[in-house]
């Protein structure tokens, strides 16, 4: 019984946490000398992104202000707005039916290598749970992670990276926002604390987000 126990709270790690191109070549994320280390040998699969979810520069239709991050959760995508009409898109994991959050927050704090805490909700979904999990390429918040606050107060739902990047692209998380660790790092980067954060909910957001033409980031 106990191998079991362990088994299953291992799974849990792993689901728990909250067209034609121009490439153009620029600068890789900064890596922190942790961050080589981690990612390296990473503990768990690699995964080849579907080209629409790669890291690209496309135009972008909305009115955020630059320096804003839109979260259109029905074409699982985050998007990073640029001035003069354009914006970074990423791929994305959402929320599963009934465990997505939408509205509009701030980036309340930023952390690299975070730790992951289960919530009460996540433990009674995903059964036997560690208390807490020290910050690693194991841990399912991954590299790093941006805490949506609305008035002064945590959301508990965060942007962050991943150990399951085969997932980008779909709907399985608790609720939070799910990037590659490669791309969660490049955002961080670019994101300052206090930025609005937008989450368009299923069906809450206009058809037509960013235009299709794009040049992939490296």
């Amino acid at each position: 019984m106990k191998i079991v126990i362990i088994a299953a709270a291992g799974l849990a790690l792993l689901l728990g946490g909250c067209m034609q191109a121009t490439l153009t070549t620029v600068s890789d994320p900064n890596f922190t000398a942790r961050d080589k280390q981690q990612l390296a040998n990473p503990p768990y699969r690699q995964a080849s992104i579907p080209p629409a979810y790669q890291r690209q520069v496309v135009p972008y239709h909305r009115k955020e202000v630059p320096g804003s991050i839109l979260v259109d959760t029905d074409g699982r995508f985050v998007y990073y707005v640029l001035p003069e009409g354009r914006a970074i898109r990423y791929g994305a994991t959402v929320g599963e039916d009934g465990q997505s959050w939408s509205g509009i927050a701030t980036v309340g704090r930023k952390e690299q290598w975070p730790g992951w805490t289960p919530t009460a909700d996540e433990k009674r979904r995903l059964g036997p749970l560690p208390a807490h999990v020290d910050g690693g390429a194991h841990n399912p918040m991954g590299a790093r992670a941006m805490y949506l606050y609305v008035g002064g107060k945590d959301t508990l739902y965060r942007i962050h990276g991943t150990n399951q990047p085969e997932y980008i692209g779909q709907a399985i998380s608790s609720g939070c926002i799910r990037m590659t660790n490669e791309d969660v790092i490049d955002l961080y980067n670019r994101v300052k604390t206090g930025a609005l954060v937008v989450v368009l909910g299923p069906k809450q957001g206009p058809a037509h987000v960013a235009s299709a033409g794009s040049s992939h980031l490296n």
